[in-house]
């Protein structure tokens, strides 16, 4: 299933056209839009992950933008006038899922009278559903059945194999809006998903032989990466990073260290970490950090530091409990 979708000519929101005409008149026409501004395809991305695999395939060809800074919520963000001005003025909009971009649908509706192309990287992907009891959490995506819902891991990225996956989406939609640098795209795309083949087979060397294969997580969000490389994720809370944990589930999760002798508590880069904190000192482990690939700020960039060097990072990691 493709992940790209064209959204044709028709009528235009009352309130994006009130918003639209609103902030270009503030503009004025002799103060064009940064887009307008910037020569080559014009993109703009939800966060992190995927605005970085779409840098990788634009190149040199055009401006990428990034709408979410370091520490937005990723979930619940409510994007500005500015931001809808801004998608409907690109090329090329690319978000991953609306399992993690729940926001992005009612975006979707205002841009029916704009030309912009959208990109739905992870669509046609393979997501699971992981089942919760009702005291764990409310307000998922599925009910099923009293007392249990069905929620969606929206972390998909997390896994090489389908970060290839939405790389080409992403290089198929870029072709498609201009031709003229098609081959370039292609060329960016292929280069890149051969260093995401590289990291691949190193997380599969890695853990190939080894005996413990199961490692403790604050937040759920490693689902991916485990099932990839058959590992085990045992998470203290689930997929939505504001879940209250009970002091149950707490002593449940430490008789599970206890048992199994872990000695390392994974906390995620773009969360708090009390919880991990809180459970490692009651059990005695150590803490190590393992990066969703969210929060990624400007400086780190400008260090160098991308979803390669932070999935390598996150290999190294877990080196200490898998082994």
């Amino acid at each position: 299933m493709s992940g790209i979708s064209k959204w044709g000519k028709g009528k235009l929101g009352a309130i994006m056209l009130l918003s639209l005409l609103l902030i270009l008149t503030g503009c004025g026409q002799a103060n064009p839009t940064e887009s307008n501004q910037e020569e080559g395809v014009q993109v703009v991305t939800t966060f992190y992950p995927v605005y970085d695999f779409a840098s990788q395939v634009v190149g040199e060809n055009g401006t990428v933008h990034l709408l979410l800074d370091a520490g937005q919520d990723t979930h619940g963000y409510e994007p500005t006038p500015k931001d809808l001005v801004t998608i409907a003025e690109a090329d090329v909009f690319v978000y991953s899922s609306e399992h993690m971009e729940t926001w992005v649908p009612a975006v979707l509706e205002t841009l029916t009278d704009t030309d912009v192309l959208v990109v739905e990287a992870a669509e046609g992907l393979d997501f699971y559903e992981n089942e919760e009891t009702e005291e764990e959490h409310h307000d998922h995506d599925h009910e099923h059945g009293e007392g249990h819902s069905h929620v969606i891991d929206p972390h998909i990225w997390l896994d090489p194999v389908f970060a290839k996956e939405m790389v080409a989406a992403i290089a198929a939609g870029l072709e498609s809006v201009d031709e003229e640098n098609a081959e370039q795209y292609a060329e960016n795309a292929a280069a890149y998903q051969e260093e995401l083949d590289q990291l691949d087979q190193e997380f599969h060397t890695a853990f190939a032989e080894a005996s413990n294969r199961t490692f403790v997580v604050q937040h759920a969000a490693f689902g991916y990466l485990a099932r990839r490389y058959e590992l085990e994720e045992v998470a203290i809370s689930s997929f939505t990073s504001d879940q209250e944990v009970s002091p149950a589930q707490m002593a449940t999760i430490g008789q599970f260290i206890e048992e199994h002798g872990v000695s390392t508590i994974y906390y995620q880069d773009s969360q708090s970490s009390k919880l991990a904190e809180t459970l490692a000192a009651e059990t005695g482990t150590e803490l190590a950090l393992l990066s969703a690939v969210e929060g990624v700020t400007a400086a780190d960039q400008e260090e160098g530091t991308d979803y390669l060097t932070l999935m390598k990072d996150n290999l190294g990691a877990l080196k200490q409990t898998i082994r």
